[in-house]
């Protein structure tokens, strides 16, 4: 029998090796922008179209290739970065497989230019599908730049998974962000389809989250820094108040390479301890810095998870390094930590006694004197009637003052019509001689009875609140019990859905609009929303780069609702905006109705019950959610007498 095990070709094995680094283009974009970090650049543009699927372009200012290098980058396993096996455990750079330039020239078309400093001219290589179609000799600046055009342009499956270009530019600003904020020496900045979205010049960490957040960003940022044998804990995490729905700002880099790691996540919950609402996430920025030794990053082809040696003891340092910031910044209650030093009082004055305050008497005040500065001494009204016109004093010198001639002191002003006209023949002295005319008002109505009251039943239905969760209300044939969080979102369903498609949906106007702070990823999203959110009931003033302006809102929302409405929006839409307009109206639907739905554990007056379980019964579908979950359950009185029997 002959031999059927063979090696395969090149162009095969890098397609096979893309299928793992190359998922998206934001996948592209990590790799390229991680090799421009690696050659020392301290200037890196990013350029792409079409959510990287027509484009992504890198620049940088690196140390560049040789000829032979520029050639040899696209070969699998070729790497600068290891020599040998013992270099993993001390890795310095972000790539060390050299798997990432051959895997994207498989199923792309790649064009690359580099030149080192010291040379005159630089390469010029194009690829396309692991092929070399052409390698010249250029005059270049110094650096490198990668384009990739048409990815997937031979693999048309892979392609057609691609999402939306809002999907996948929001992957691609994903990555950007993390080697940005991992890197903020570096000068980054980052065009899509012509316009800048991002120029983030060199700065500190704090500038570089401000810088990629927004403005607002600023004040919320509590400063962490811890330094142990084992790690240094350096970063910032985000005030309790400040606690989103979803998890988008939360930021782990372990020597300066960004990680996933729930279990570190899980130490810095445990010091929010007590501090959040149920379901907030809080923002983070941490960057750890641990001995290279001491981790293993060859585990996860994304190179996104690490092995840590001592686990537990990172846990507690993070954990008690954050408790101790937001103690220290008064954000949390603590009894332990050093309070600020200014607002103890100083110890030599200790032993020193009160001193009894000085009086000071201007002896050569005189109140009566024309001076205009003190005139402020007396002022017209009641306390003036002893220097009115006609009364006159005299001076222990023997000088007289009348009233009259003294400007500082104003005088009484007689009415015009004396106020005794207004009660001209009352009898003041009998007050009870005055008669009083009935009074009539005009908004008084009468309401007729078809029937006399005593006719009329009084309706003895009524309805329950228990555990402020559950309503009770008795029916003909027994009980129904309504749970109110999932009836309400039924109701706030329906009446959403149909004032954007059918209705013209009211909106109340604010008296001062409201200005909210997003991301630029954010923002995009709610660009793409705003038509969608017009037909509920938003106006929209004019948006800037990093807010918006809304000076309207539905009838039905407060303006205290309007960033928790916004936000649980952009939470359930991070994955991606449904193409159709229905998917779209039905998302906003839900989204908002949960929102804006009471909550379990939420008293309800005996009114507000009936209301609710009267609007759920005038819903269309009032069995399920818009969860599809059971709004109600009923309970027939034979049910009941079942559990009474013997």
């Amino acid at each position: 029998m002959s031999s059927i095990i063979q090696l395969l070709p090149d162009h095969v094995a890098n397609q096979i090796a893309a299928g793992e680094v190359v998922q998206r283009p934001a996948s592209v974009v990590k790799e390229l922008l991680e090799n421009a970090v690696d050659a020392k650049a301290t200037d890196i543009k990013l350029i792409i179209k079409d959510a990287g699927k027509s484009l992504v372009q890198v620049i940088d200012n690196g140390v560049g290739m040789t000829v032979t290098d520029a050639r040899l980058c696209f070969a699998r396993h070729a790497t600068s970065k290891i020599r040998q096996a013992e270099d993993l455990f001390s890795l310095g750079t972000k790539g060390f497989r050299g798997e990432a330039l051959a895997s994207i020239a498989a199923i792309a078309h790649m064009e690359m230019k580099t030149k080192q400093d010291q040379d005159e001219l630089g390469t010029h290589i194009i690829i396309e599908g692991s092929k070399f179609v052409s390698q010249e000799v250029a005059v270049l600046p110094k650096g490198t730049s990668f384009a990739v055009k048409n990815l997937f342009f031979n693999i048309p499956a892979r392609r057609n998974f691609l999402k939306s270009d809002t999907v996948e530019f929001r992957h691609v600003m994903d990555e950007f962000q993390r080697v940005a904020l991992a890197h903020p020496n570096i000068h980054f900045s980052f065009y899509h389809n012509g316009s800048e979205m991002y120029n983030l010049p060199g700065a500190g960490y704090r500038q570089r989250i401000v810088g990629i957040m927004s403005g607002k960003t600023n004040e919320k940022l509590v400063p962490v820094n811890e330094d142990t044998e084992i790690i240094n804990v350096q970063g910032f995490v985000c005030k309790p108040e400040f606690a989103k729905k979803n998890r988008g700002e939360q930021f782990f880099f372990v020597n300066d390479r960004f990680i996933k790691s729930s279990f570190l996540h899980h130490a810095v919950m445990s010091a929010y301890d007590g501090l959040l609402k149920d379901g907030s996430q809080p923002s983070y920025f941490l960057y750890l810095q641990v001995p290279p030794n001491t981790i293993d990053i060859n585990i996860h082809p994304t190179k996104t998870e690490i092995k840590f040696d001592d686990e537990q003891a990172l846990y507690a340092i993070l954990r008690a390094s954050i408790k101790h910031s937001l103690g220290q910044f008064n954000v949390a209650p603590v009894l332990d930590f050093d309070r600020d030093a200014n607002l103890d009082t100083p110890y030599h004055y200790k032993d020193l006694g009160a001193e009894v305050p000085t009086i000071q008497v201007d002896g050569t005040f005189n109140p009566f004197t024309d001076d205009k500065t003190n005139q402020h001494y007396s002022k017209a009204g009641s306390g003036s009637s002893g220097y009115s016109s006609g009364s006159s004093f005299s001076s222990s010198s023997g000088s007289s003052f009348s009233g009259s001639s003294y400007s500082g002191y104003s005088k009484r002003v007689e009415p015009i019509a004396s106020w005794e006209s207004l009660y001209t023949g009352l009898d003041v002295e009998n007050p009870e001689s005055i008669e009083s005319s009935p009074f009539t008002f005009e908004n008084e109505e009468v309401t007729s009875s078809l029937f006399n009251d005593e006719d009329v039943e009084q309706a003895t239905q009524k309805t329950y609140q228990i555990h402020k969760k559950y309503i009770v209300s008795p029916i003909k044939s027994g009980m129904i019990i309504v749970d109110q969080q999932r009836a309400h979102q039924r109701i706030l369903y329906e009446q959403f859905l149909l004032n954007m498609t059918v209705n013209q949906a009211a909106s109340q106007q604010l008296l001062f609009p409201l200005d909210l702070f997003y991301s630029a990823s954010e923002m995009e999203l709610i660009e793409e929303l705003k038509p969608s959110l017009a037909t509920t009931g938003f106006v929209f003033d004019e948006s800037k780069t990093d807010h918006i302006v809304i000076s309207g809102i539905p009838v039905n929302i407060t303006e205290s609702e309007v960033p928790l409405v916004i936000e649980q929006l952009l939470s359930d839409l991070q994955d991606g905006i449904p193409a159709n307009s229905y998917s779209q109206n039905d998302t906003i639907a839900k989204s908002m109705a949960k929102s804006l739905a009471v909550k379990t554990g939420s008293y309800l007056t005996e009114k507000e019950q009936d209301n609710l379980v009267n609007g759920l019964f005038a819903c269309k579908d009032p069995n399920i959610s818009p969860f599809q979950k059971p709004t109600f359950i009923t309970m027939r009185v034979e049910d009941i007498d079942k559990k009474f029997a013997v």
